[in-house]
């Protein structure tokens, strides 16, 4: 369950000039026509061969854009990132970094004569590691004690602002005896200590419990090599933002009394030359609500920002664009009119403009508004995803896009140009792919709601013909399906299946109303709007009637698990890192904040926890469902599976629990991936298809 980061609905008035262009047969984000040998479909090996293009930044004169690739590599069973670049010009991508070590977020030094980023390179320890673009071996730059979480360059190049956290007992022990270590030539193992825990919120998936150390920002000086803290106290402190001038630090901190009973974090300013662990803070943002991603204006008097309006709503309420004085004072938000989250706030060079994302009707676009306020507009839009962007000194664009056609490369807007694709990482292999057809369909719901997601079609589809469907519930609850390639569905599709992928209430992109219809109601409209696709499908004449399978993760298996509840259409059903007894999870979960706000504690509002939970109706189940997991999971704890799995199994219902070691809610190791989509494949082909045994080989995974 992701708690905190449609459906086709009226958009509002300033949406008018927002209307998608339509993407024709030949446009450089439109899915390659080019005529290839005999394509065969995907396959789950497939998905070890996509590879993962991410983090474009361009260079500050436009001239280049670094980016991440990663690998998922099977038969090393890890996965590894590198370090490219290609010319805005275009021409081959050219490789920065080692592919025996991970390398990530890269950023330019001012100048555009360096690349700094953040590698593991030596001693274990994630430091930020220096290229020169002209050539040569990439040399370490700083040698904290612990990791290097993030970093950014001042505007003049000589400093960096690192992100780091206290260091654990361990980490300055090893400092300590870091000389003695070295004449032994064997590092000690690190004794086992206890986890001593005082706080509300102590827990948060792929870190375990959590203690008192914070998360500050440090200043690095590249002369002289000397680092220096700025903030600190009982905070966590994230997202730094140099002011143009370098004298000074935005960030986003929580510092309320206790920031473990709230979400209210706000924008803060610190001076970056400061020798008292910043003790004197500007308060630029003081509402009760959700603040982040502070973006300077070029003339340093103006921070924009996103931020949430009611704080009762948390996760439900709408991320809206702002902006504040940078010395405190009121804010203004500028995108009331257009209720969409948005995301990435960056003030284009003459500070005339702020671009950011948002995501939209099943997209995420770039927009524009003026830096003042005013009518919006879309840079890059149509049905696709720009998951990530940066822009360079003369107001070119680098972005991170994908289609339902094609995994995510590199793309190019030059000033006054159009999208042009820069990267073509995944060609080769998706030109011998045969891909289903999508659509992106609106149907409406029991009440007359109107609702949206995407369609899959097998790949030899034939009018007229039905086939086997599965309904795919997305997670969240607040989040979506969107316009990129979503690998589950495609394979699904690739096997023979129409594939169901709705956006039902709940979901981001259409609205606060929309998305806040299934506060402290869960399995209520959404539940309606899930099952309208599938009526859809078959009113189609797509989808079989009596070959439907309903699966999906996180907030997808908690759909999936009060999905079977109420009916018996569906022959078979997965429910990945569902939850199933609500109350169990209080106090073991991470998310002792959310389950307070939305529904109550659990002694004093017990009737709508048992209400809302699936166990309350488990006798009605009847549906095979396997049942899957992590077991270090602490965002879904394995235990709502096995409690899941051991009702059903009491019940005499064709049952199966599969939990992968070492595994969080997301999971990281390629094997274990391969083995989760072979044995979907496997349960929904038994009951659903009626071919093959319900549980594949033991050996799945190779």
């Amino acid at each position: 369950m992701t708690m905190k980061i449609g459906l086709h609905v009226a958009f509002f008035s300033v949406l008018a000039v927002l209307a998608f262009p339509t993407l024709a047969p030949n446009s450089s984000v439109a899915h390659s026509q080019e005529s290839a040998p005999q394509k065969r479909n995907l396959t789950v090996d497939d998905y070890f061969r996509i590879k993962g293009v991410a983090d474009p930044q361009i260079s500050p004169e436009a001239k280049w854009v670094a980016y991440t690739v990663e690998t998922r590599n099977l038969k090393e069973d890890k996965n590894e990132e590198r370090i490219w670049m290609v010319a805005t010009s275009g021409g081959e991508a050219i490789p920065l970094t080692a592919e025996s070590v991970s390398s990530s977020h890269p950023r330019w030094s001012p100048d555009a004569k360096y690349l700094a980023f953040l590698s593991e390179r030596e001693e274990g320890k994630k430091q930020v590691w220096l290229l020169n673009r002209n050539g040569g071996e990439a040399q370490q730059f700083t040698d904290a004690i612990q990791d290097v979480s993030d970093f950014a360059w001042s505007p003049s190049g000589d400093r960096l602002v690192l992100v780091l956290q206290n260091p654990t007992q361990d980490e300055l022990e090893a400092a300590h005896h870091k000389e003695a270590e070295k004449d032994a030539g064997e590092k000690p193992k690190p004794k086992p200590r206890p986890w001593v825990i005082d706080r509300l919120h102590f827990k948060d998936d792929e870190v375990g419990y959590l203690d008192r150390r914070r998360t500050h920002l440090y200043v690095f000086s590249l002369g002289d090599r000397k680092m220096t803290q700025i903030t600190s106290g009982d905070y966590d402190d994230t997202a730094p933002a140099w002011s143009p001038d370098g004298r000074w630090l935005a960030f986003v901190s929580n510092r309320s009394a206790d920031p473990d009973r709230n979400f209210n974090d706000n924008i803060w300013v610190v001076a970056a030359d400061n020798t008292d662990q910043g003790k004197n803070l500007v308060h630029v943002t003081t509402g009760p609500s959700t603040d982040g991603a502070p973006a300077w204006s070029p003339d340093g008097k103006w921070i924009a920002f996103t931020s949430q309006l009611d704080p009762k709503l948390f996760q439900y309420a709408t991320f809206h664009l702002a902006v504040a004085p940078s010395s405190g004072g009121e804010q203004k938000v500028l995108t009331r009119s257009l209720d969409r989250n948005v995301s990435s706030p960056h003030f284009s060079a003459d500070g005339k403009w702020i671009y950011f994302l948002a995501d939209d009707d099943g997209t995420q676009n770039v927009l524009r508004i003026p830096a003042a306020g005013g009518e919006i507009t879309r840079p890059i839009g149509g049905r696709l995803m720009v998951d990530a962007f940066s822009m360079a000194g003369d107001g070119s664009v680098a972005a991170q896009v994908g289609t339902v056609e094609r995994p995510d490369e590199i793309y190019l807007l030059p000033v006054g140009g159009e999208l042009r694709r820069l990267t073509t990482t995944n060609d080769t292999l998706m030109a011998q792919i045969r891909l289903p057809s999508v659509e992106y369909v609106h149907f409406k719901s029991k009440d007359g709601t109107s609702v949206a997601g995407y369609l899959y079609k097998p790949p030899d589809y034939k009018p007229g013909n039905r086939y086997p469907a599965i309904l795919h519930p997305h997670g969240g609850p607040v989040g979506a399906y969107y316009a990129e390639f979503d690998f589950q569905p495609q394979l699904y599709a690739a096997n023979g299946y129409a594939v169901l992928t709705p956006n039902p209430r709940g979901s981001s992109g259409y609205g606060e109303d929309f998305c806040k219809a299934i506060y402290a109601d869960w399995g209520n409209k959404d539940f309606q709007d899930d099952i309208a696709m599938v009526d859809y499908g078959v009113a189609q004449g797509i989808a079989d009637p009596e070959k439907l399978g309903v699966g999906g993760h996180s907030y997808g298996a908690i759909s999936t698990n009060f999905i079977i509840t109420p009916t018996t259409r569906f022959k078979a059903a997965i429910s990945d890192a569902g939850e199933f007894l609500y109350v169990t999870n209080w106090g073991h979960d991470l998310y002792v904040r959310e389950w307070e706000i939305e529904l109550g504690l659990p002694w004093e509002n017990r009737g709508l926890w048992e209400k809302l939970s699936p166990f309350s109706r488990v006798t009605k189940i009847t549906t095979p469902t396997m049942v899957m997991g992590g077991d270090v999971d602490w965002n879904v704890p394995i235990i709502n599976g096995e409690q899941m799995y051991e009702s059903l199994k009491r019940l005499g219902v064709p049952t199966l629990l599969v939990v992968y070691p070492g595994q969080y809610h997301e999971f990281h190791r390629p094997s274990f991936i391969k083995d989760r989509f072979q044995r979907n494949l496997a349960w929904f082909g038994h009951y659903v298809k009626g071919e093959g045994p319900a549980i594949p080989p033991e050996k799945v995974a190779d």
